[in-house]
């Protein structure tokens, strides 16, 4: 019995050493670029913040074809996509809660950027 379990333990031994050896000669050569896509350099402003009357204004130096604002759980509470590209926008919204929102802006090139602004309620 002791026999048999050495014989497969010496069988199978480098065979598990060979298998471990392919899988990380090809994370090694797998290439570092791969993964990143540089985004252009945007300068965007958006103002007043944080937004007191529903509404706030957003200027870019690029084309923008699209705008979204999200609140953290992920619910659209605003979307407009412009069929000419404008360099500034306002954005109106209707009675949002006081809180945290995401600004997603898509650029004529297919570019996105997210931007974080605060809700504040109307005082």
């Amino acid at each position: 019995m002791r026999q048999i379990l050495l014989f497969i333990c010496i069988l199978f031994t480098p065979l598990t050493l060979q298998a471990q050896k392919d899988s990380t000669n090809v994370v090694r050569n797998f290439p570092q670029k791969a993964f990143t896509r540089e985004a252009p350099v945007t300068n965007i402003t958006i103002y007043p913040v944080p937004v007191r009357d529903n509404s706030f204004s957003i200027k870019a130096d690029r084309d923008m074809t699209a705008v979204k604002v999200t609140n953290m759980i992920g619910q659209d509470i605003f979307r407009v996509r412009y069929t000419n590209p404008v360099s500034a926008t306002k954005v109106m919204l209707k009675k949002p809660a006081r809180g945290m929102y995401l600004v997603t802006i898509g650029f004529a090139d297919g570019t996105r950027i997210v931007r974080k602004v605060m809700i504040e309620s109307p005082e």
